[in-house]
């Protein structure tokens, strides 16, 4: 049975974007992908909605994914879509969460931890982060990491921003391409959802 992934894309780009596009193609090497968008980013506002408004689209989405897949589910986002995502499966159940790039610190700034949702997590959930993430500190993750019930796991991008892009001259050292580099992150994604792809997300 193909897992299947809602993926939910960030607060400043809608589902048609390059980025979310290519992201997309990579993840059908693994299963099914459904992209969707929050309603602030259907209706061409720039601000986002209220996090209650943001899980309730993000439910909505996934109660349609639901229909269209009897395998497991796993919702996977960027940055937002990643954090609201975690909200979801406090409330819904779903296989696992991947988190591309998760939003630790509000703005950058490392007083205002997004945290709460973190500890109080019970779905398997795997961090995709780039080592020049500034909204999130590896430090301060692995301290939340080491607090969680929840099984979760990380995937370092050396020299990676919020995007997961690695700079030019980060390529030119660890001798790779960008597309290498994805192509680790999409093979780490697909060990999380061979571990976690029991039945839990068809009930």
């Amino acid at each position: 049975m193909k897992s299947f992934f809602l993926f939910a894309p960030g607060a400043g780009a809608p589902s048609t974007h390059p980025w979310m596009q290519k992201w997309k193609h990579y993840l059908e090497s693994i299963g099914e992908v459904a992209l969707f968008d929050y309603d602030y980013m259907r209706e061409g506002r720039r601000r986002p909605d209220p996090p209650p408004q943001l899980i309730a689209a993000h439910r909505s989405a996934l109660a349609e994914a639901r229909e269209k897949s009897s395998g497991p589910i796993f919702l996977i986002g960027k940055s937002m879509g990643g954090r609201i995502g975690c909200h979801v499966a406090l409330e819904e159940k779903v296989a696992g969460l991947v988190c591309l790039g998760y939003p630790l610190c509000g703005g950058g700034d490392r007083t205002k931890l997004r945290d709460k949702v973190l500890h109080e997590l019970q779905t398997p959930i795997l961090f995709v982060q780039g080592t020049r993430d500034p909204l999130c500190p590896l430090d301060l993750l692995d301290e939340v990491r080491s607090q969680m019930k929840a099984p979760n796991f990380l995937h370092l991008v050396e020299d990676g921003d919020h995007s997961l892009r690695l700079t030019r001259r980060g390529l030119q050292a660890a001798g790779e391409t960008q597309e290498e580099v994805d192509q680790r992150i999409v093979a780490a994604i697909s060990t999380f959802v061979k571990e976690n792809d029991a039945d839990r997300s068809t009930t």
